[in-house]
């Protein structure tokens, strides 16, 4: 594997940020397109009222990273046309000449830089107000190119580029090998991503694709003719929206995001976890919340978080990873320690290994106690104590043979 593909990997964790004019009203990321009552007028004057705090880029990178987000993928345009970057003349409906005044995706790369966390930058593939894009596609491709290349350009060094909206058009017509190979050309190391939609989760259809997406979904591997692994990348929201939308109150439960984070690493996949900023540029609280909540299960955790990968051991009530030194059980739907007047029964579990090698040396890795052996490679599920749950709780230990 290429090292810049194995350094995305190790990322393993990411924040994706939504956040464009849409997010002054709060009702998603396509209003727009699919609002009520919604003046095409009205909507793009919003970059008259689009007024971001100084300190936004600061927050958001500070707040990802005590999260253990190593990475942030910015939309710096979505599909209403509205670019969060100097446009350098292609157009004027960008965060330069809204109430901002400045280059908001210039703010965020120097965060990025100043925390040690990557930036990754979502762009959109096609363009609800842009009258090239249904009339004169052509037109609209090359400004589309150059759109792309100034991103690739006035930044410095990038971690990745996702693309969105190719699902709209047939492939050939976005020249692919050319658009692609300018990022390339420009960002060999940035990851490329071209998000193929909810009907097409984990195709790669062009070669110079680094990671497919899984979105809305569950990742599963797939290797090139090589027997390579494919990497990929699954893309969650919180809620049902990926803009801020106040009224929605559809939030998943924590537990699902911390079994995801484990299972997109059994398949050779990183999460993507979205929050839609305010107006602002603000995190709202109940986002922060449960960020803050899954960032509990990874700092017990991290220790393995980052750098395992899938191994070929089956077991019993778990699945298997392992990094350089240790392997590690991964245990979903771990109960708190039962006490009948408190919490209902749960049914006892075992851990059993499917290996000819023997387990030694095996802990709860949230807190290091010694776990007790019921068989050569068995033991049994110990909840987590009384006033604690992690949800997936870890067993830590080594392999060797007979």
């Amino acid at each position: 594997m290429k090292h810049y593909l194995k350094n995305y990997y190790q990322l393993s964790f990411g924040l994706f940020v939504h956040f464009g004019l849409y997010s002054i009203e709060g009702k998603g990321e396509w209003l727009y397109h699919v609002g009520e009552n919604v003046d095409p007028e009205e909507y793009f004057s919003l970059k008259d009222k689009f007024n971001v705090k100084k300190d936004w880029a600061k927050n958001l990178v500070s707040f990802a990273k005590k999260i253990g987000c190593r990475y942030i993928t910015l939309t710096t345009r979505h599909h209403d046309g509205f670019s969060l970057y100097d446009t350098c003349g292609l157009n004027d409906f960008d965060a330069v000449h809204s109430a901002s005044k400045r280059d908001l995706v210039r703010e965020f790369v120097d965060a990025c830089n100043e925390e040690g966390v990557s930036p990754f930058f979502y762009h959109t593939m096609l363009d609800w107000k842009d009258p090239r894009y249904q009339n004169d596609f052509d037109s609209y491709w090359k400004y589309l190119y150059q759109s792309i290349e100034l991103l690739c350009k006035n930044y410095g060094k990038i971690g990745g580029i996702w693309l969105d909206g190719a699902w709209d058009k047939d492939s050939g017509a976005w020249k692919e090998d050319e658009l692609f190979g300018m990022i390339k050309r420009l960002q060999p190391e940035a990851i490329l991503i071209n998000n193929t939609g909810l009907n097409r989760r984990g195709e790669k259809e062009n070669a110079l694709i680094d990671a497919v997406t899984f979105e809305r979904g569950k990742a599963f591997p797939s290797f090139d003719k090589n027997g390579e692994p494919i990497l990929g990348e699954a893309c969650q929201t919180l809620n049902d929206h990926w803009g801020f939308a106040g009224e929605d109150c559809n939030y998943k439960a924590i537990h699902e995001f911390i079994e995801e984070l484990c299972d997109c690493k059994k398949n050779y996949s990183n999460l993507l976890l979205n929050t839609g900023l305010k107006g602002d540029g603000s995190i709202n609280l109940l986002d922060q919340e449960i960020c803050l909540k899954i960032a509990k299960w990874i700092h017990v955790n991290k220790e393995f978080f980052y750098h395992v990968v899938p191994t070929d051991i089956t077991a019993d009530n778990a699945y298997v990873l392992k990094d350089d030194k240790y392997y590690y059980a991964i245990i979903t739907k771990v109960p708190m320690s039962v006490d009948r007047n408190v919490t209902n029964e749960v049914e006892n579990r075992v851990v059993s290994l499917h290996t000819n090698k023997l387990m030694k040396n095996p802990v709860w890795l949230d807190n290091e106690e010694k776990i007790e052996l019921s068989g050569p490679n068995s033991f049994a599920v110990v909840p987590f104590r009384y006033g604690c749950n992690y949800c997936v709780r870890v067993a830590r230990f080594l392999l060797e043979d007979k």
